[in-house]
This record gives C-alpha cells, structure tokens and sequence, in this order.
C-alpha cells in the first residue's frame, strides 16, 4: 500500500514537473491569434513554427548560442582543471596554511554568488570587462564545490600511488592527469557535465555583465524577444525552448552523471 502511495505521489510530481515544458512547446507553435484569445487549449488547434522562424530571422538567436557555448564551454574547462590541481594540493601536500586555505573554501562555499554581484561588477567594471566574454567568464570561475568534492575523492587514493609515481620521478601534474583523475574520470564527468549545465542557465550575472546583444547569452537574449506590441508569448515560448534544448540533450544523453553530482553536491551540502 505504502508502495502504491508513494508511485502515485512520483507520478503526480513528475507531471507537474514536466507539464510548464509542455506548456511551454505548445504555446510556442500555436498561431498568435490563438495565444492572444487567451485559449488554454492543451493540444493546439493548428500547429505552425512561425514563431520559430520569426526569432531565427529576427534575432540575434544565433549569436547567443555562440555566447553562451563559449562561456559554457571555457568555464567548465577552468573550472574542473583549476579546482582539480587546487583540491590536489590541499590532499596531498602538505604546506603551511593548507588547513586555513580549505576552511576558506569552505566559508566561500557558504556564500551565495548573489551576495558578491555588486563587488563583481565593479570589478569587471574598473578592468574595462562588461560586455565581453571575459567580464561573463571570470566571476563564474570559482565553484568551491567542486574543490571541496575533488578533495573527498583524493583523500580516499592510498598516498603510495603517488609515492611510487615520485619515486619514478614523476611530478604533481603528471601524478594529477596520469592516477589521480583517471581514477576518478566519473567525479569529473559528473562535475564537468553541472557545471555546463550551470553555466548555461546562469542569467543573473550575465544579465547585468552584458547589456549589449552582441554579448549576450541565451537566456538573457530571450529577454529581448519583443515585436512593437510588445511581448509576444509564443515567440517567447519558442525562444526558451531553443534555449532549453542544449540541456535537455546534455540531460538525456548524460542523466547518470547528472544525478550523480547532484547527489555528491547534496552530500557536501550535507
């Protein structure tokens, strides 16, 4: 009976979950006229992709893409490499302030990226950074997280790899992208794949970083979907779903390794 309550609470909580996509996809290929009335028809009367074709045409969609893969793309590299070699020192050697270093992180890991939004943008705003890809990329290069998970999985490798790989003459880097990540390539599948995935739906900090279209990403580019009558919803509802695509490939392909770091992130939270 438990059994059966708790199926039926999973199915009502996944319809729910996925019907604002439905929403969304039927909207964006109804004809406008019927947006307009207000009809909340669930299966549309027509089906047409104007409104798909009107933003390819009309908008800069296309660069957005561009924009928003680059970030995407370079912030995730950064991230997993310079967290990678940052958590391997504070596994692995022994320095002073390596203790001091790790709390640090882990305050910083306590402070959400909307509470520093005003330092960042001064920042990038006295070394001349908003609106390019750098003023986009750098406030989103630390993810203490991703640090802090490193390090859990390193702490577990027995020291005499590396003792073995440095009697070999082997150095850090080569014991780093030789044993340690090669033995954890599932942590870093995982922690690459959220981090793209996070940096492709960031909007707050690229909203006030980008204020010109031809920096902007994906989703704040959306926010620019407007004729002269203002904002139209199916246009609207079509831009979100090309903008939502890219993850929900990412998401499909690689879901696994989605649930996985998002149940690693829950641990360190935890």
């Amino acid at each position: 009976m438990i059994g059966l309550v708790l199926t039926v609470i999973t199915i009502l909580v996944a319809l729910g979950s996925f019907f604002p996509i439905y929403w969304a996809v039927i909207t964006s290929i109804k004809p406008d006229g019927e947006v307009i009335s207000g009809s909340n028809s669930l299966i549309p009367n027509r089906v047409v992709f104007d409104s798909y074709i009107h933003i390819w045409n009309n908008t800069n969609i296309g660069i957005w893409y561009i924009n928003s893969m680059v970030t995407s793309l370079v912030i995730t590299a950064v991230v997993i490499v310079s967290s990678a070699g940052c958590a391997y020192a504070l596994s692995q050697l022994d320095f002073p302030g390596r203790r001091v270093i790790y709390v640090l992180i882990l305050a910083c890991f306590m402070v959400p990226m909307q509470a520093l939004i005003v330092n960042h943008f001064v920042l990038m705003a006295q070394f001349k950074l908003l609106n390019t890809w750098a003023g986009i990329i750098l406030p989103q290069l630390i993810v203490p997280v991703v640090i802090i998970v490193y390090k859990q999985f390193f702490d577990s490798v027995p020291k005499e790899f590396r003792e073995a790989a440095q009697m070999d003459s082997a150095g850090h880097l080569k014991i780093l992208f030789r044993i340690y990540l090669p033995m954890n390539w599932g942590v870093t599948a995982s922690l690459a794949i959220i981090t793209f995935i996070g940096a492709w739906n960031s909007f707050l900090w690229p909203f006030l970083a980008a204020t010109g279209e031809a920096t902007m990403t994906v989703p704040v580019g959306i926010t620019q979907v407007k004729d002269a009558y203002g904002i139209v919803y199916g246009k609207l509802m079509a831009s979100a779903v090309v903008a939502g695509l890219p993850v929900a490939v990412v998401y499909l392909i690689f879901q696994r390794r989605v649930t996985q770091a998002i149940m690693l992130s829950a641990g360190v939270k935890g």
